[in-house]
């Protein structure tokens, strides 16, 4: 039989680190369960199957993708770095106390509901019972790779797979996809490769990392809260300014408008594609050998394709039924909820176009107070069990996102603060404050001490 009350987490990365936290400092018994050996999630290169080069930064800068009363280093830039931003899980870990509630080497295996909640066997052949369950294994485990007509006999991985700009030198280069990832990696290869191309199947509005010296993210906080509409005409205008006419890089025009798609923060690659050091060219149209083709009826001979084409997100321990899917995304409500089984919950299986950290803190209160809710029973219970299943507010913010599988369960960041604080007034549960997280770093400092 589970403890009473006690959570099963699966993670030990930023989103399991959050709901340690969060779980810690409102008493509730817990165990995150992390299939390696420290905290970190994929910001650890060693962890396997970790997707992190070493040339990758945040795209949210410092202040604003901090844990909640745990600011970055004063000394880190503006856009740290993926070892920075390792060093910093690990330091946050320690700050609270986490790392004694984390079992380390120990991989959830499997994961079946149960009448008083869940069975979950792990890696080390335990099988142990819990009350609730929490997915926080995050979304960029399983590659996705691209089908196209013909045989390509080249050099073809995901970017997954891609740790050094040195694995390019001496050959042709295609990145496939215009993520940040994908525009990153193409910066690699433009520096590096004999020859560097990127595809991309429709044009984007590449934002700044800097807007009159100031990280863009900080420089849109630090503004007036205009209507979406207005917002999109004002910052399309000044993108537009910035940037110029981007079709005379050989980019596409954008179909939609700006944060239509989730923001891609690089001006780098605009700089290479001025230089000539790298060439955009359309969707790929077939391979036949090492020439691919495309769409515009162009081709090139290429000794190696890196195709930065996204992930499946998966949670291989559960059954695929437990979730309601859509379009290979869980539907849940504020993207943290099951509305169909109230020991189900999940942070991390959702895009925004913001900083995440302090954004992890805030839904892991709200899972760790509807959690307590509901093992008090009672009116409080039924009011969180009633939004739940009936409650479909929109998250988009007034923003009509383009129909990918990737903007399925997408949501603005404003709207999603706000719906926050609308549920928190209809609970009576209150926000975060500054300074909340202060005792349960006292009491671990005391400990260590």
């Amino acid at each position: 039989m589970a403890e009473a009350g006690r959570v099963c987490v699966v993670g030990g990365g930023p989103a399991g680190l959050a709901l340690a936290r969060s779980f810690l400092a409102l008493g509730i018994p817990f165990d995150v369960h992390e299939r390696h050996a420290d905290v970190g999630g994929l910001w650890d290169p060693s962890n396997p199957g970790s997707p992190v080069y070493n040339s990758a930064h945040f795209i949210s800068s410092k202040t604003q993708s901090h844990y909640h009363d745990f600011d970055m280093p004063e000394d880190y830039p503006d856009y740290p770095s993926n070892r920075q931003i390792l060093a910093y899980m690990h330091a946050f870990a320690d700050a609270y106390g986490l790392r004694p509630h984390i079992r380390f080497n120990t991989e959830v295996k499997e994961a079946r509901r149960e009448k008083t909640g869940w069975q979950v066997t792990l890696s080390t052949g335990e099988t142990k019972h819990y009350a609730s369950l929490v997915c926080a294994n995050g979304t960029n485990w399983h590659a996705a790779m691209p089908k196209y007509p013909g045989l390509y006999t080249g050099e073809m991985r995901h970017a997954q797979t891609y740790r050094s700009m040195d694995e390019f030198k001496g050959k042709r280069v295609l990145v496939i996809g215009a993520g940040n990832s994908g525009c990153d990696i193409a910066c690699d290869a433009a520096q590096s490769a004999d020859k560097a191309f990127i595809s991309m199947r429709r044009g984007y509005h590449f934002i700044p990392k800097h807007i009159f010296g100031i990280p863009a993210d900080a420089f849109a906080a630090s503004g007036p809260q205009l209507p979406m509409w207005l917002e999109q005409r004002v910052f399309g205008v000044m993108l537009r300014v910035l940037n110029g006419d981007l079709t005379r890089l050989g980019l596409k025009k954008p179909d939609h408008r700006v944060f239509e798609t989730h923001p891609i923060v690089n001006t780098q690659l605009l700089h290479f594609l001025a230089h000539g050091d790298i060439k955009a060219k359309p969707d790929v149209a077939r391979f036949e050998g090492k020439t691919v083709h495309f769409t515009d009826g162009s081709s090139e001979e290429v000794n190696l394709v890196l195709c930065a084409t996204g992930y499946q997100w998966k949670v291989p321990y559960l059954s695929p039924d437990a979730f309601v899917w859509k379009h290979g995304r869980p539907d849940l409500y504020m993207n943290l909820f099951s509305r169909e089984d109230g020991a189900l919950y999940a942070l991390g299986f959702m895009e925004t176009n913001g900083g995440a950290y302090k954004l992890f803190d805030e839904m892991a209160d709200l899972i760790a107070r509807t959690i307590r809710a509901r093992a008090n029973g009672g009116a409080e219970a039924d009011r969180i069990d009633k939004l739940i299943a009936n409650d479909r507010p929109d998250l988009s913010g007034g923003i009509r996102f383009v129909g990918s599988s990737r903007h399925a369960t997408y949501v603005e960041i404003n709207a999603y603060r706000k719906q926050m604080k609308r549920l928190r007034r209809r609970l009576g549960w209150p926000a975060l404050a500054d300074g909340c997280f202060e005792r349960l770093r006292a009491a671990s400092a005391r400990e260590a001490a």
